[in-house]
Order: structure tokens, then sequence, then C-alpha cells
């Protein structure tokens, strides 16, 4: 099992009861009186909720795109196909979330996904392995260390705890990552931005992107904005800056990377799983290694269908519901015995319209 997935408990966070039809009508009852659920999905765009102690709070709109990595959240995207409305509901699990954090946000995910009468697609998402599709959502995605509650949203420019962060990524895939403040942890491949309130310096490493640059300088002038204009921005280029430069200064000595960071997901195995009770028990038994074949695809039984950097569970329209009800669980069993356990899951009826997963055939 990897070491990092020792930091999560998947049996808190899996939706092991999808499908029973009394789950269906129970969860249905508990959705109707969730009021944040009330107006969702009322027209196309994103909605994001934070749990907050067993809770589902309205996150606000000027921070969406802004993730804390001690909590949980749940993101809805409602898209038009045709003249109807469609929608995706991600949950997002900070690395340092609780177990009764994600645990709820896991829980209402389904009960959103109910309240809609099961038109969604369901995606789980982790900290530093979410899908391409959850970050093309917004224009900036960053990651601030802590829960919300320790942030500084409300905070005046001059009450700001200092911060560190680093802009990686190509292309559209760029974040922006509240990393540990201290000067050991820059690099000359990326853009970091030190934010001291009144007083902003973009460093733009020597070998830094075109993209990260541009990504950065966007986003620091966004924090200015936001702050009314007060604080001084610099940009800095590290090959025309010296050891003794204040920005250097400003940042204490040492280097305290966090454990089980590292550049990159390692992939998974590609293979195509059948999850079947026909002969009595329920078994979990592979069915290609190394390739995948939608001709594979029965509607009498649930499929897992691993790509190598992401997991699909397609649920066929005459699984029985036991098969439904083990999909996610075996779904999550399986990948804690993979390379990377926290690659993006995505539960597909058979029937919705999932482009990303029709894209792997």
């Amino acid at each position: 099992m990897p070491k990092d997935a020792e930091k999560f408990d998947w049996k808190a966070s899996n939706l092991a009861n999808f499908g029973t039809d009394s789950e269906k009508q129970v969860k249905k009852e508990s959705a109707d009186l969730e009021p944040a659920w009330a107006e969702s999905g009322s027209k196309p765009g994103i909605e994001i909720w934070r749990i907050n102690k067993f809770k589902v709070e309205k996150w606000p709109v000027e921070d969406y795109g802004k993730f804390y990595s001690g909590d949980s959240y749940i993101i809805m995207n409602t898209y038009k196909d045709g003249e109807s409305l469609n929608y995706d509901i991600h949950f997002w699990i900070g690395k340092y979330s609780t177990a009764d954090e994600y645990g709820t946000a896991a829980y209402k995910t389904v009960e959103l996904d109910t309240f809609h009468d099961d038109k969604p697609i369901q995606h789980r998402e982790v900290q530093g392995h979410e899908s391409p599709k959850f970050k093309e959502y917004f224009d900036f995605y960053t990651v601030m260390k802590g829960g919300c509650d320790s942030g500084f949203r409300r905070v005046g420019p001059r009450g700001y705890k200092p911060r560190l962060f680093q802009v990686v990524g190509i292309k559209k895939q760029i974040d922006i990552i509240d990393i540990p403040f201290k000067r050991g942890n820059l690099n000359s491949e990326d853009v970091f931005i030190l934010d001291l309130g009144l007083r902003i310096y973009q460093f733009n490493g020597e070998t830094a992107t075109k993209d990260e640059k541009f990504k950065a300088t966007q986003y620091v002038n966004n924090m200015r904005s936001d702050r009314q204009g007060k604080p001084r921005l610099d940009i800095l280029e590290e090959r025309s800056i010296s050891p003794g430069h204040r920005f250097y200064k400003s940042i204490p000595d040492g280097a305290s990377k966090e454990k089980g960071e590292e550049d990159g997901a390692p992939a998974n195995e590609i293979a195509m799983y059948r999850i079947s009770d026909v002969s009595g028990v329920t078994d979990f038994n592979v069915v290609l290694n190394g390739s995948l074949d939608r001709n594979m695809l029965d509607s009498k039984d649930v499929f897992v269908i691993n790509t190598g950097t992401e997991v699909y569970c397609w649920v066929g329209k005459g699984a029985s519901i036991e098969e439904r009800r083990n999909a996610m669980g075996y779904t999550h069993k399986y990948l804690m015995n993979q390379p990377n356990a926290f690659a993006p899951i995505t539960i597909v009826s058979e029937g919705q319209k999932c482009p990303e997963l029709q894209a792997i055939w």
C-alpha cells in the first residue's frame, strides 16, 4: 500500500450504498430537507460548498478556485445539453481534511446527486491528484495551507501572515500552491509568489515557462485588485537579482518540503475489471490487462476501468443492487494497492454522457 494512502480512511469516504431502492428513498427524503440544495443546479455555472462540522456551507463566489488543504468541498458544474441541464458533482478531499469532513462530503455528494434524480456524474478528487476536468473549471486553481477558518480572506493587508506560493504546471494545467515559508523551497524551474500583505513579489525562476509566468502575473494582479491596489508589486527575474536581494532576505532560511510530496503522480496499471454477483457472491475479476475495450462492457454488471491516470466506474442498467452497492467500495480497495491510490474516480451510469470516458476507447 502506498505510504500516502494512510492519511485517508477510504471506508469513510466511499459510496458503498450507491443504488439500492431503499437507500435512494431515504437519501431523496434527506436531500429534500437539505437547505443548501434548494437552488442548486438551476442555471449553468459552478457552485461550491464547504463541509464544516457535518454541515454544508456555501463557499463565497470570490473564493472559487481557492481550496484549503484542511477542508473538504463539494463542487457542482451545471451545463446545458440541448434544452436540458446536466451536472457533474465532485467532492474534493484536502490532504489534511478530517475523516468527519471528507466522509460527510462523500455522503452529501450522493445526496446532491439524488436531489437531482441521479442525473449528475459523480467524481472523487484528492488534493494533488485532481483530474484535468476539475482544474479547468477555474481561472486560478489555488491550494492554501490550513483550513478556511485560518485564512486571511477578510483580514486587512497589514494583518496578513506571510505566504509563499509556487506556480507550477504546463499550459492550462497550472497550479498555485501554498508551500512552506522557507527559502530552500525555491527553485529555478518554477515561478514563486511572496505575499507580504502590502508588498508582493513575483519571482520568475531562470527556466520557468512562459505559461507559469503569465499565470503568475494574472494572479498577483488579481491579488492587488482584491486589496484595492494598495500592495506594491515587484516582478523579479532570478538571473537579474543578487543573493542579497530583499526578496531572499524576506524568506527564512532552510527547507521544509512536506513528506510524501512527489513530482507528479505515479501511473497505475491499465486494466478493466468486472463486478458481478451472478455466482451468488460479489466477485471482482480482471477482464483485460494492459488494454481497454468498450465491447467488453455488459449492461448486467459494473465495470472498473483504469486508464492509468484516472478510474471510471461504469454501472450497467441491469446491474444488481449488490453490484451497484459494492462498486465504489471495490474501486477504493482496488486503488489502495495501486501506485497512485488517490487517482480521480468517476461514476458513470450506462446512458450518461461522459466525453472523458468516451475519449479513452
